[in-house]
Order: C-alpha cells, then structure tokens, then sequence
C-alpha cells in the first residue's frame, strides 16, 4: 500500500496533517461519490470530527481515510434516492484535476475515475463501492477496509470480490492506452473545428452515441443522438457556428481521460465532454450540462442563451 502521507509526529500538527493527506481523502471521497461538491463536504465533515476527536491516532492516515469513507457511504445511500429520481441521464460532476498524485499509478488511477468507471461502480452497493475503491484503487489492506466500513473482514472480502466481478464484466475488453486515446482525440477536434463531416464520421463508431445531463436545467438532444451520420452532423452544425459567436472547445482531460471544456465568448463554462475511446473509434462523447455540476470549474453561463444564440448564427442571413 502506497503511505503517501499521514506523519504523526512530535512538532506535526493536526492541520499540517490533515492538509498532507487532503489529496488522499478527497479523492476517496469523489470515487464513491462521483460528486466533487459532495466529496469536499465529506472532507470538511471529516476535519470536523478529526478537530474535535480527544486523542491523535497512531496511524492518521488509516483514521481519515476510514472516517471520510464512513461520511461518503451515508451520503451516497442518500444520493441514490435522489439520483434515481433524476431528470433524464445522469452523469458524474466533471474532475478536471485528481489531486492524488502517484507517478507509479498515473494511468490506473486515471482510469478509476474515468467516467465509464464511474458509471460502473453505480452498479454496485455503496458497501461495495467503498471496499473497491480502498483495496483496487488505493490498495489498502482488508484489516483497514473492515475497520472504515464496519463489517468483518471476511465479509469485505467477500464484498471486493463481487465487486470486482461486477466492475470486470462491464469492463471494455481491449482498451487503447491514454497516448493512441489522445492521439485519436486530437484528430477528432480538429476535424471538428475544420466542420469536416466526413473526418468526423470516420472516427466514429458505427453506433456512437451522444448523451447529455442536463438534470433539466439547460438544453440537450434529448434522449441522445445516435449512430456515426447523425452524431458528425450534429457536431458540425452546432460547434461552427458556437465558435462563430464568440465561443470556445477546448481540449483537455476531464476525469482523466481525453476530453473538452466549452466556454462562451466571456468564459463561463457552457459544458464539458469526456470521450470514450476504444478500437480506434470514438464509442461515446458524454456531455455534463447541468449548471450545478460545472460551478466548481469556474463561473457558468447561460446555456439556453447561448444555444439561441448559436442558432441564429445558424441561420442563413
């Protein structure tokens, strides 16, 4: 298990370790969550009670990390209640920058919190989830794991194998690496931006698909936009004429995989998109447009004036 952190020490205090073990904390908390306002207000919580508590653990970095995943299973079983009722698809709140950094495990990281494997650990109880996400993404030990969800270690054994069965059947069989993933991304921008229609369709998937969160708050194409000819036109009519009032699509990682920010002419976040790539092919391009999952990015704008907007620039004068 990776010790990133957590000296308990003489002369280290209670924030000095805290703010070293944040990292760690925040990103347990955004993989069971799949909220990045969510998984900060469990860090917070989790400060609270490590303020407040009588005596300093030995182990800092155990005691967090067990108390922010104890926080981060009562929310997601109250989250589940309201996602079920949620407006038309549901998506992850976009991460831009997973602060837990280890160089070894860059790409395996990445991946645990792309969004298909997010979308995937919805799948599972939120006792599963959390036994996952402690033991295959950070490695802690089942002694450790038992402790922070409250059950034996037997039992959490067998939670992390029906886990990982679950998570490895919904898995993509042949997955490029991130390099031949953002060499194709980027070729796919640049036919967008070019309006190539014909360069579009041929990165496509024959059954690509196009979906949006919006939560009904801003405008999206429905129920999703579908297969490799409707997807390419509906990119090439709208982005044109987007980036021809002022707005912006700019490529970068989201969820730690190829990706892109749109912002209007001002810069405010109008949404962001993740790709999925697989066998050379873009297999789905998933949109968050729901304004309260962008404001952690920065400023938000008016998605629905902007869609008139790039309408009437659409228009034909």
């Amino acid at each position: 298990m990776d010790d990133q952190g957590g000296r308990a020490g003489i002369g280290v205090t209670r924030d000095e370790e805290f703010e070293e073990l944040r990292p760690l904390l925040f990103s347990i908390a955004y993989r069971i969550l799949s909220s990045v306002s969510e998984a900060e207000d469990a860090v917070q919580e989790t400060w609270l009670r490590y303020a407040d508590s009588a005596t300093r653990p030995v182990s800092p970095r155990a005691f967090l990390s067990a108390v922010v995943t104890r926080i981060s299973i009562d929310v997601l079983r109250s989250a589940r209640v309201r996602r079920e009722e949620y407006p038309g698809t549901w998506l992850p709140e976009p991460l831009l920058t997973d602060p837990y950094a280890d160089p070894a495990r860059s790409a395996e990281l990445a991946d645990s919190v792309s969004t298909a494997a997010l979308l995937l650990l919805e799948r599972l109880s939120p006792l599963e989830r959390a036994v996952f996400v402690l033991r295959e993404v950070f490695g802690f030990g089942f002694p450790e794991i038992a402790s922070a969800v409250g059950r034996s270690e037997a039992a959490c054994r067998q939670l992390g194998v029906r886990a990982r069965r679950h998570m490895d059947a919904g898995r993509a069989r042949f997955a490029a690496d991130l390099r031949e993933r953002e060499e194709l991304a980027a070729r796919f921008f640049d036919a967008l931006h070019e309006g190539d229609v014909a360069g579009l369709r041929e990165l496509l998937a024959a059954d690509v698909q196009m979906v949006g969160d919006s939560g009904g708050k801003a405008p999206q194409w429905g129920a999703g936009v579908f297969g490799a000819e409707n997807v390419s036109r509906v990119l090439a009519g709208l982005i044109a004429p987007f980036v021809g009032i002022g707005g912006s699509v700019r490529p970068q990682r989201v969820n730690g995989q190829p990706g892109a920010v749109l912002r209007d002419r001002d810069g405010r976040v109008v949404n962001t998109w993740t790709l999925d790539i697989l066998d050379g092919r873009v297999q789905a391009i998933r949109a968050v447009l729901n304004p309260d999952k962008l404001g952690h990015l920065g400023p938000v704008a008016d998605a629905w004036a902007v869609l008139r907007e790039t309408n009437q620039a659409r228009r034909p004068t």
